[in-house]
């Protein structure tokens, strides 16, 4: 992902100025009053690249969806002058902002819709928040995110300061996801060191915390160490890792309109959801020869079926072993997108229409690309 023609897009803005476009062409990128250094689309996608471990080298992609510009690198960089930091770790869109949890690092950055930060708040120096912002939800003017060291933080979207926080019963808390009053936190594992060695206690629990009141309503079991977690059409979906031993991977379906009843519908290890259908890879590999064999499939929220076809069409021979680091749906036009890493070179992105057409492979404009967010 590189830029190409730099200058034809420059564009320096001020705050509250209209629209400004860098050409008198109906189809070039163009910027509302947000402050930006580069003219941009109305149509955007950013994709949060987590970086390698101590590296400090975490950043954000953009890519034109409507293919009306070229690509950037880390648009993160280009518009703020630093670094994204070490380790990034979730991303989200609200009411237009931009939030992104940085997890060594241990911050949670308030962007605006060009990737301009805007704010940020940092956690490293409190004793309560000090393991690592995890994963992040937004409902009603507040971000809600998880920690490791069983904390959970409501933060106010406008000021970015901690209004409340909560220690669960857990210990290395993970995915998140907001359904009605309700916020749904995994409680993954716990890591401990017995001679020297380290040594993990899986856990199943997901906590159901009452965002009117912020504390703990309920806990509900699910199979050992639950990890991603999204929403689709008021129904939460997790997936859990298992312990690497003799409980596998599995996804499983919370329906808060059924007294949180949980069903275990598949065997999964990555997804997204859209399109009124929870998107689902299983990556099996063969650790004798290192070969992945991924099987792509979906669950019909509808009709509460998971269909075993593959939902792709024409794909690329290489994603059937690639490492699938992420999937995401753009909430425009219904297109899935599939991430994958070699762990050591920018990750590339396969996109397909909603019908599963493939219509293209591009560059992440970084490593291991973790999740990313569409910006109309």
């Amino acid at each position: 992902m590189k830029i190409k023609n730099f200058f034809n897009w420059m564009c320096v803005l001020a705050v509250g100025f209209s629209a400004v476009a860098c050409s008198d062409d109906d189809d070039a990128p163009v910027v509302d009053s947000e402050v930006s250094k580069v003219a941009l689309p109305r149509h955007r996608m950013f994709i949060l690249n987590e970086g390698k471990k101590d590296y400090n080298n975490a950043g954000i992609g953009f890519y034109a969806p409507d293919n009306n510009m070229e690509s950037i690198d880390d648009i993160f960089y280009l518009q703020n002058d630093m670094h994204l930091g070490d380790t990034a770790q979730d991303m989200i869109e609200e009411d237009g902002k931009i939030y992104v949890a940085v997890y060594r690092s241990n911050y949670l950055a308030r962007l605006n819709g060009a990737c301009v930060e805007e704010a940020r708040i940092s956690f490293a120096g409190d004793t309560e928040l000090g393991g690592g912002i995890r994963y992040i939800a937004a409902e009603d003017g507040y971000v809600y995110a998880s920690f490791y060291g069983s904390m959970v933080a409501k933060i106010n979207a406008q000021t970015m300061q901690v209004e409340a926080k909560l220690r669960t019963p857990g210990a290395n808390l993970e995915g998140v996801a907001i359904v009605g009053d309700n916020l749904y936190v995994s409680n993954a594992y716990t890591m401990t060191s017995e001679d020297g060695k380290t040594k993990y206690i899986y856990h199943n629990d997901v906590f159901v915390i009452d965002l009117n009141t912020f504390t703990l309503k309920e806990t509900l079991s699910v199979v050992e160490n639950p990890n991603d977690m999204t929403e689709e059409d008021d129904k939460v979906f997790v997936i859990s890792n298992g312990n690497y031993k003799n409980v596998g991977y599995s996804f499983q379906m919370i329906d808060p309109a059924n007294n949180n009843e949980v069903t275990d519908l598949a065997v999964a290890s990555k997804m997204c959801a859209g399109n009124d259908k929870v998107y689902l890879v299983y990556s099996d590999t063969d650790w004798s020869t290192y070969i992945t064999t991924n099987t792509f499939f979906s669950y019909d929220i509808k009709t509460g079926r998971v269909i075993n076809e593959s939902f792709l069409k024409n794909a690329p021979a290489e994603l059937s072993s690639s490492s699938i680091y992420m999937m995401a749906v753009d909430d425009e036009n219904g297109d899935i997108y599939i991430g994958v890493s070699d762990y050591s070179r920018n990750g590339d992105m396969y996109r397909f229409r909603k019908d599963g057409t493939f219509v293209e492979k591009f560059d992440c404009g970084g490593l291991n690309p973790r999740t990313a967010v569409f910006v109309d």
